[in-house]
């Protein structure tokens, strides 16, 4: 378990993803700074910019992938 993607913060509280699995860490732990979607090294205790930047490109261009083909909502009325 080396490196862990910051799934989200809950007030001092860092929720992460290792290998499809949740854990928490108390956010004092992590690095200054850190936010949600960063990659974290856990072994030295940094955040991997590289490893970060090649997540936010995936999701970014599996998020384009979705939009594909769909057409954005028109008008403003709509039921939930």
């Amino acid at each position: 378990m080396s490196k862990a993607t910051v799934d989200r913060i809950e007030e001092d509280v860092a929720v992460l993803v290792v290998d499809g699995r949740q854990l928490t860490r108390a956010l004092h732990t992590l690095p200054t700074g850190v936010r949600e979607g960063d990659v974290v090294d856990l072994e030295t205790g940094t955040v991997d910019t590289k490893a970060t930047e090649a997540l936010r490109d995936e999701v970014r261009a599996a998020r384009e992938r979705a939009m594909r083909g769909k057409k954005p909502p028109t008008g403003g009325d709509f039921d939930l």
